[in-house]
Order: structure tokens, then C-alpha cells, then sequence
């Protein structure tokens, strides 16, 4: 059911405003109509002298005869042009200036929301010019000062995660090389196994939190050459992929959009031993499916695969291999392009990854 009034505190306060200004002026036109207005007849002649003998003022014509119209038996005369003019040219000017003033009233909370709105996407944008009013600057920096913090917050978070990394990657290394001077080959085996399970677990959380703060730039690419590209690689390395439509060149980063595309297509391919990708292109977007004929996953696990290291124990362990960030990498990646990614059953078995990105 679509809105009975606007949406927007622009266009909100500029009819609040405007109606304001046209309830004056009729209120006005009414008041002026009963002054201009005869609602008795001219009283005739003084007694004792007829109408033919009363004085006659010098005849003048007048600039502008007024007219008269009878109304329910009352003759009322009809304003001079000038009047509608005037009326006319001031509420023109009124409407003018509600516009302007709702327009200036309403540009620094749309400044706000779309510096809101880019700052999910990019955390070194511009800050937002403090100006206007005190309540607008006031906002403008409250929300500068809050941008700052998080930005710092994002950096410290990637200095820690680089010592971290070599903190831990350190004994890692010395573990491995004193696991080889191990006698036990069947110990040694399963050290192995657990030392690169510990380490695919690392490289897969840290890779997670530093693509969470990616500020790659934004740049055109072709997406078809990009997919054609994956689908080559994969078929050459013996799996069964398939591509099919194009897409002309689209605004993204690369990098992540990349990132995103390649895990989806390694999550097909092994959970799903296979993988057909699909692409539709428009004028407002660009849609890429990717579908497996894998065992699915239920309706009510839509949602929570996307968090980090969720796993579906009954098809999607550890034995099949991943630690559970994939989905979560790709989804991230796809909010640094812009764009949205879903899962949905094919009816015909299977698992249909939708990845959207917009043209705007």
C-alpha cells in the first residue's frame, strides 16, 4: 500500500509549509472579499430632493470600473487586477521561499544518512563538512569524531593481527621440523595432520579479518572475462564447471569480488561436485548464480552458515574439509562490492548461490 504522504522530511515540512501559506491567503481573500463587498443597497436621496435635483460631481472616468456579481441577492464587487497580482506574486514568493528553507532544513540530516551509508562500505572517505546550523554541525561532528575512532580501532585491530600472525606461525615452524626427526611414522602422520589443520584454521581467521577491512579502490572490470577465467582453471584442474550468459564491464573492486566468486565456486565444487554458473546482466544490476547438486542445506541454516566457523556437522565437517569462514568470507566480500549474497535449494536438488551487485 504506497504512502498517503511523503516520505521524506523534505518534502514533509515543505507541504506543511506551503499549506500553512495557503490557508493565510485564502483566510486573507475571504476577509478582503467582504470588505470589497456591498451587502446593502446605497441609500437613496436625502428627503425633500428628488434624485434629478441632487448635485452631480464632475463626471471622471475612472482608471477601472469595477464589476459587480450577486451573490445570493448581495452585490459584491470583484477585486482590481492589481489585487490578484499582488496575491498571486506573494504566494509565489512564499512558495519560493518555503522550498529553499525546507530544502536547507533537510539537506544535513540526507548529508548524514549518506555519509552513514558510505562509511559501511569505505572507512577512509571524506569527513562531512561541518556546516550550517549548530544542530548540524554538532551532528557532522559527533559523526567525524566517530568515524575516527572506528578507523583507529580498525588499524590497531590490524597491527595486532600481524603480531599475532608471527607469534603464532613461529612455533608452528619449529613444531613441523621437530615432528620430522619423529621415529613414530604413524605419530608422526597424525602431527602433520593436526599442525596443517591448525594452521589452515589461522590462515582462514586472519585472512577473515583482514579482508573485513579491506580499502581496495573501486575500479571497472570485466566480470564475463573474470568468470570465463575460473571456469577454465577449474575445468583444466579436472572438475566439472560450466558458464553461461555475459555481463558488460561493472564497477567493483577486484579484489574482493574475486575473493567472493572463488569461494563460492570452491564451495560448489566440494560439497556439490559440481558447478553452473549463471549470469544476468541489466540495466540496474548484475546477478550471478551459482548452483551444485550437493545435499543442500535446510531452510532454517539459511542465516547461520554466514557466521564465522559455523559448520553443518551432517554434510559440511571438518572431514570434508574448510573451517567454517567461507560463506562468511564471501558474504563480506560481497558487502565491499556492494552487493548481496543469498542461498537458496534449487527445487531439483541442490544449493543456488545468488551473488547481486548494482550498477549505481
Amino acid at each position: 500500500m504506497k504512502r498517503l504522504l511523503p516520505d521524506t522530511i523534505f518534502s514533509r515540512l515543505f507541504l506543511l509549509v506551503l499549506a500553512a501559506i495557503m490557508i493565510s491567503h485564502l483566510m486573507t481573500f475571504v476577509l478582503l472579499l467582504g470588505v470589497y463587498g456591498d451587502r446593502h443597497r446605497p441609500p437613496g436621496p436625502p428627503s425633500g430632493i428628488s434624485a434629478t435635483d441632487s448635485p452631480r460631481p464632475a463626471q471622471r472616468p475612472p482608471p477601472y470600473r469595477r464589476q459587480t456579481i450577486d451573490i445570493a441577492g448581495h452585490s459584491v464587487r470583484t477585486p482590481p487586477p492589481a489585487f490578484w497580482i499582488g496575491l498571486i506574486s506573494q504566494l509565489v514568493a512564499l512558495s519560493l521561499a518555503a522550498w529553499l528553507g525546507a530544502r536547507m532544513l533537510a539537506r544535513p540530516i540526507q548529508k548524514l544518512g549518506q555519509a552513514a551509508a558510505e562509511l559501511g562500505v569505505d572507512l577512509n572517505r571524506p569527513p562531512i563538512t561541518e556546516t550550517g546550523t549548530a544542530e548540524a554541525r554538532q551532528a557532522a561532528r559527533v559523526f567525524n569524531r566517530m568515524q575516527q575512532r572506528i578507523r583507529l580501532n580498525v588499524e590497531e585491530r590490524g597491527r595486532f593481527l600481524a603480531a599475532v600472525s608471527h607469534d603464532l606461525r613461529t612455533p608452528l615452524t619449529r613444531m613441523k621440523l621437530r615432528v620430522e626427526r619423529m621415529q613414530d611414522d604413524a605419530l608422526r602422520d597424525k602431527l602433520k595432520e593436526d599442525m596443517a589443520e591448525m594452521a589452515a584454521m589461522l590462515n582462514a581467521t586472519l585472512s577473515y579479518l583482514r579482508d573485513e577491512a579491506s580499502n581496495e579502490a573501486w575500479q571497472m572490470m570485466d566480470v564475463t572475462a573474470l568468470l570465463e577465467s575460473m571456469a577454465e582453471d577449474e575445468t583444466d584442474a579436472g572438475h566439472d564447471v560450466s558458464l553461461s550468459g555475459s555481463a558488460r564491464p561493472l564497477l567493483t573492486r577486484p579484489l574482493a569480488l574475486r575473493r567472493c566468486l572463488s569461494n563460492l565456486l570452491q564451495n560448489a565444487l566440494r560439497y556439490g561436485q559440481c558447478a553452473r554458473i549463471v549470469v544476468s546482466d541489466s540495466a540496474e544490476g548484475l546477478q550471478i548464480e551459482i548452483q551444485d547438486q550437493g545435499p543442500g542445506i535446510p531452510e532454517n541454516k539459511m542465516e547461520t552458515v554466514f557466521e564465522p566457523f559455523v559448520r553443518l556437522e551432517d554434510s559440511r565437517n571438518r572431514a570434508t574439509g574448510g573451517v567454517g569462514l567461507g560463506l562468511a568470507i564471501a558474504r563480506e566480500a560481497a558487502s565491499q562490492c556492494g552487493g548481496t549474497l543469498s542461498l537458496e535449494n534449487a527445487a531439483a536438488g541442490g544449493l543456488i548461490a545468488r551473488l547481486v551487485l548494482r550498477r549505481a
